[in-house]
């Protein structure tokens, strides 16, 4: 009997969009089992703690039989050995994301070369969808609920009310 073949799919993943849905879906059909990995992020200011974030990402993972949701700290190429995963799956939205994106596979590549990097496009309708935008929009008081999820939605306006108090 052969192993399942792992697949890890990084980000920060604040939030979770249905862009982001999306790939991981689409990725499960591909990989016996997908890791949402949701980085720690350190580098970055994010809107959501890493536990909202994580949160949002395993409930979004609950709707696919073989996805889940885990946090990560550190190198994600450490990360996809440490769980036995032969793909990292990256989302490219549009050619802006290539280039880094292309950079970060040939480091990856150098540092796990038994990882493949495995790129995807999300359907057409996501293409546009970013995370930094959705959070834009939602804490200025726009319409994103039809980039997200209802459950990551709630949360949106959540942070919304919150930032609007004094």
């Amino acid at each position: 009997m052969s192993r399942p073949v792992i697949a890890v799919y990084p980000g920060t993943f604040d939030p979770i969009t249905l862009g982001h849905e999306d790939i991981a879906r689409r990725a499960r059909e591909l990989f016996d089992e997908v890791i949402i990995a949701v980085a720690i992020a350190h580098h970055k200011k994010t809107l959501f703690t890493l536990e909202e974030r994580l949160e949002m990402a395993q409930t979004s993972a609950r709707q696919w039989p073989g996805v889940r949701a885990e946090p990560f700290e550190g190198l994600i190429s450490h990360f996809v050995q440490a769980k036995g995963g032969k793909a990292m799956v990256r989302g490219l939205r549009a050619v802006t994301d290539f280039d880094y994106e292309f950079q970060l596979a040939g480091m990856n590549g150098v540092l796990a070369p038994e990882v493949e990097t495995v790129f995807l496009t999300p359907g057409t309708r996501y293409q546009f969808v970013s995370s930094t935008f959705v959070r834009e929009i939602a804490l200025l008081g726009g319409d994103a609920e039809q980039f997200v999820a209802p459950h990551v939605w709630q949360r949106l306006l959540e942070k919304r009310r919150s930032s609007a108090k004094p």
